[in-house]
């Protein structure tokens, strides 16, 4: 039976230099638009990830668009899951037009929605007096998602902007979208946008090709749960915000 592990990246696999610390034997793992290291594995994530590699097919479930996908430097050679689930990559790296056109419909609905919340986002951070603006997120000329970080990566800020100012929007008029605040991360997002839909697009995919097979989940955030649901087992990684949530519920 073939097996397929869907797994987060960044926060999963490697990390930046601050959250590692205190480890040796770091090696870098991704880069900016400029060449310069930003995110390093552990010896022990390498070794994760080699025995992975030899019992199962590694396909990446991540909210990296292309081009930061294109500068993460670990040999991928299936499927890869982006933007959070808007875009499904072929093998190769061509994109499943079938998947981004189903895609395109559903954020087509969801963009007036998102243009509210950055305008509601930039008024009150300006207001406070918050350096922060909101991005819209865009990729395969579609838009997908905001994100919002804090210049000075004070998470308390966006906690702030969350629970002042994009928390009330959404009760009131904003309910189809959803927030992931993770770090210096703050996102907002259509509920039609997630991992979980794309996971399940592709597994059914890997069926027809392969007939019955097995599938792992692996992320960080609250925000991969749905996905590692969808999958046979879940693998949460110590020390992470979804691991913490899973003892907080203990």
């Amino acid at each position: 039976m073939k097996k397929f592990l869907f797994v987060d990246l960044d926060d999963t696999l490697f990390q930046t230099p601050g959250k590692c610390a205190a480890e040796e034997d770091l090696r870098a793992a991704a880069y900016l638009k400029d060449g310069a290291a930003c995110s390093y594995t552990t010896a022990r994530q390498r070794a994760l990830f080699e025995m992975m590699q030899r019992e199962m097919t590694l396909i990446p479930a991540t909210a990296r668009n292309r081009d930061a996908l294109s500068r993460v430097d670990l040999p991928f050679s299936s499927y890869s899951i982006i933007d959070y689930g808007g875009v499904v990559l072929e093998p190769g790296g061509a994109v499943d037009a079938v998947w981004l056109d189903t895609m395109r419909v559903d954020m087509a609905r969801a963009l007036d929605g998102l243009q509210q919340a950055m305008q509601i986002i930039d008024q009150y951070s300006a207001s406070a007096g918050l350096k922060g603006r909101a991005r819209l997120i865009e990729d395969c000329a579609t838009p997908f998602y905001i994100v919002l970080k804090d210049p000075e990566k004070i998470s308390e800020r966006l906690e702030q902007v969350e629970r002042e100012a994009v928390a009330p929007w959404i009760a009131a008029a904003g309910k189809d979208f959803f927030i992931h605040r993770n770090g210096n991360n703050l996102a907002v997002l259509p509920k039609s946008l997630n991992k979980a839909r794309a996971v399940e697009y592709l597994r059914q995919r890997l069926v027809a090709e392969h007939g019955e097979i097995m599938t792992l989940g692996m992320g960080d955030s609250k925000s991969d749960a749905r996905f590692m649901a969808a999958c046979d087992y879940a693998i949460v990684p110590s020390g992470t915000q979804l691991a913490a949530l899973t003892l907080a519920a203990l």
